[in-house]
């Protein structure tokens, strides 16, 4: 038996963030990953560092990752892949234009004024190979992005020298509370922890369940492709307000392409295909905005495993049910940026018992019926 201040259930960039975090302020961490850390969404998405865009309560928890992404390698003593390039999302048309003037007034009712909304002229300016009927579009300066498999690795290996233990290749199977003590049991072992952290993923729901808690969580495979070398055409990332179109042009030259088409994902088996189709229209879409588009070639298409809420939002906070166990998952394909700041909320709630930003909004019991 192995005993733990806390056991952190899931190896992803989450996992590994709170279990660094943790373990800086001198707490006993072991990491428990089914697989191997970073195996499925955290190190195989597009690694957008996304403060645009956001959904207003997640604004705050985004504002300040995106302060720590600036310093993350610096921190971490390692390359996470970050560069700040600005993240620009192109208007197609002027009912996109509308979409945007009246988001930014809600944002500015609440005090964010991270979004600059550029004209036709600054977005060719920024964009010089954007096809003519783009109209315009809006820009977060700060945002950029990272490439996921060392960023993950950069928390895991930052944590491991505070002393964290990681568990790989075994799969959770029984979570249950003794007195004060949580027990945790895989294939090969049993865990005692006074504390218990669901960072699980596509498999969340599952573990919730053996700690009290029930979620509506779903599961899919969003799809990736990256061209062979291009000239350079886009320093920025590239976004669209209304459309599937999501890119970023590294500096090697290669074109990730993005969009949030998903696959087919069986996550009893592991294992996700790929629909043609949909990553077509993708290719298709990219090469409407950026004409140039229509000279790449596909080197490689990849899906990876996520989990989805039906809101889209994330799960963060404590177990309604449960005494000192909490959840971390359901990011959605979008918690990737989120990784630094939810590592800090997670192991200030174990640690204080409160967290500075309100978590209202990421409850898992946001979905239950309330009795009148």
């Amino acid at each position: 038996m192995s005993n733990s201040d806390v056991v952190i259930i899931g190896g992803g960039i989450h996992g590994c963030s709170v279990a660094y975090h943790l373990a800086k302020a001198g707490v006993k961490v072991t990491v428990i990953e089914k697989d191997v850390v970073s195996r499925h969404a955290s190190g195989v998405n597009a690694g957008g560092v996304r403060l645009l865009g956001r959904h207003f309560s997640e604004v705050p928890l985004s504002k300040e990752a995106s302060l720590r992404w600036l310093q993350l390698d610096d921190e971490l003593a390692a390359d996470t892949g970050f560069r700040a390039r600005s993240l620009i999302n192109i208007a197609a048309d002027e009912a996109d234009m509308e979409t945007l003037y009246h988001r930014q007034k809600n944002m500015h009712a609440l005090d964010f004024f991270h979004e600059k909304i550029i004209d036709q002229q600054e977005l060719r300016e920024r964009l010089p190979h954007v096809a003519p009927h783009c109209v315009g579009g809006v820009v977060s300066e700060n945002d950029g992005y990272a490439i996921p498999y060392k960023a993950t690795l950069a928390f895991r290996n930052a944590a491991a020298r505070y002393g964290v233990k990681f568990i790989e290749g075994e799969a959770v199977q029984q979570v249950r509370r003794v007195g004060k003590t949580w027990l945790i049991n895989s294939q090969y072992h049993q865990y005692e922890a006074l504390h218990i952290v669901n960072c699980a993923g596509a498999w969340a729901d599952r573990i919730a369940v053996m700690m009290g808690d029930n979620v509506p969580l779903s599961y899919s495979a969003p799809m990736l492709m990256i061209t062979t070398r291009m000239p350079h055409f886009a320093t920025p990332v590239v976004g669209a307000v209304s459309r599937q179109l999501s890119f970023k042009q590294f500096e090697n030259g290669t074109v990730l392409i993005g969009g949030g088409a998903k696959g087919f994902a069986d996550r009893d088996t592991n294992t996700t295909r790929l629909d043609y189709s949909k990553l077509a229209l993708g290719a298709r879409t990219s090469a409407e905005f950026f004409p140039i588009m229509k000279t790449a070639s596909i080197n490689r298409m990849w899906a990876g495993l996520e989990a989805y809420m039906p809101d889209n939002l994330p799960v963060i906070g404590c177990s309604p049910e449960a005494e000192n166990a909490y959840h971390a998952f359901g990011f959605s394909a979008h918690g990737f940026q989120l990784a630094p700041s939810v590592g800090q909320v997670m192991a200030d709630l174990i640690l204080q018992g409160q967290s500075s930003f309100c978590l209202d909004a990421f409850k898992i019991n946001r979905f239950e019926r309330k009795i009148l």
